[in-house]
């Protein structure tokens, strides 16, 4: 049987750019060359998108972009491509793909949009759909939709830009409401990107004011203290959920340069939790997983509470998939190894697509 074409897109018009590249790379580098032959898409932080035939590890530093081998491709909404078109030397070529490996973070990647192009070019791809990926990515309906399918989240405001008027008005009213110390959000964002803990109204203000800058939404959600727990989802119909795993922030709360520059955090898998609390957060993982509607994967944060409450954070859609990242490590404690992983993910998109690949 012929090796099966893997696009693996990265990069992005987002502010996890940089992230995306590593997590490509180290995609790339496990993905079972037995099985797999992988055509390299990037898109740069302007949006244009390049075909990349060069050496992998030129991606992770960001030189993939000046290759000289680098022609500029664009994806075909018209299923009869079934691929990219490639444009060089006055002309053009179509590279047909069997199924894309988003490897994307944050807007234009994980919130339903370019899911949206791969369904019009009728192509499997690894992940969430599109009504998933675009209701994770927001989090405000995120807390609607868990929070009307009785799972237990973090009380929460939403503000508007026209709220920007009224201001202090508005943060009086949300301080009443949730109470002090809060955490604000822009609402599709990830990575922690545009995160800030407001402890006055001063505070609130300008936290709102920042994340603002990083989206057209903002939440404000009441503190939760607790242990951070993270747990990995993965399936389609039938989603199983990993060993629950602790993160230890070595700064106030887990941000974006904890996350990725300054690899002082601690991970715990297993989690330091009981075992009745693992395994009631592995359910509510899944729970979470189906009442959103995901497929493929997914990684679910919670917050474990000193008085063992469990509340749901946030999922993400298209978790990291760095050396440090959390949901490759899950997966592996649960018995997936990395490449075994990556695989399996390819295969699901295929089953998705019902196409048999074995």
């Amino acid at each position: 049987m012929s090796k099966l074409k893997v696009a693996v897109i990265f990069g992005g018009v987002s502010s996890e750019h940089e992230v995306s590249l590593v997590s490509a790379t180290h995609i790339i580098q496990n993905i079972p060359k037995d099985k797999y032959e992988v055509v390299c898409i990037g898109i740069t932080k302007k949006g244009r998108w390049l075909y990349f035939p060069g050496d992998v590890k030129l991606i992770a530093t960001g030189e993939w972009e000046k290759h000289p081998d680098c022609v500029p491709a664009v994806l075909s909404p018209d299923p009869i491509h079934h691929g990219f078109i490639k444009f060089s030397g006055g002309g053009c070529s179509v590279q047909k793909v069997d199924v894309i490996f988003p490897a994307l973070h944050g807007k234009n990647g994980e919130d339903g949009t370019i899911q949206g192009l791969f369904e019009l070019a009728a192509i499997p791809y690894v992940g969430c759909g599109v009504l998933s990926s675009a209701d994770c990515m927001d989090k405000e309906i995120t807390h609607t939709i868990l929070d009307a399918n009785g799972i237990h989240t973090a009380k929460f405001c939403t503000v508007h830009r026209s709220d920007l008027s009224h201001l202090n008005k508005k943060c009086e009213e949300i301080a009443e409401k949730l109470g002090f110390p809060l955490f604000v959000k822009p609402a599709n964002c990830g990575s922690s990107v545009g995160i800030n803990k407001a402890n006055t109204i001063e505070d609130l203000s300008d936290a709102v004011k920042y994340a603002f800058t990083h989206d057209k939404k903002v939440i404000v959600e009441e503190f939760i203290k607790g242990k951070e727990i993270e747990c990995a989802v993965f399936g389609n119909d039938t989603p199983i959920a990993s060993i629950p795993g602790e993160i230890v922030p070595s700064k106030e709360f887990y941000d974006y340069e904890d996350k990725y520059l300054l690899g002082s955090t601690q991970l715990f898998i297993p989690a330091r939790i009981e075992d009745k609390y693992s395994d009631k957060i592995r359910e509510t993982a899944v729970a979470a997983y189906k009442a959103l509607g995901c497929s493929g994967l997914t990684r679910v944060d919670f917050f474990f509470t000193d008085k063992n409450e469990i509340i749901l954070n946030e999922p993400n859609t298209l978790p990291g998939f760095t050396p440090i990242s959390m949901y490759p490590k899950l997966m592996a404690a649960t018995g997936m190894p990395y490449s075994e992983l990556i695989d399996n993910l390819i295969k699901l998109a295929c089953e998705k697509a019902e196409i048999n690949v074995d």
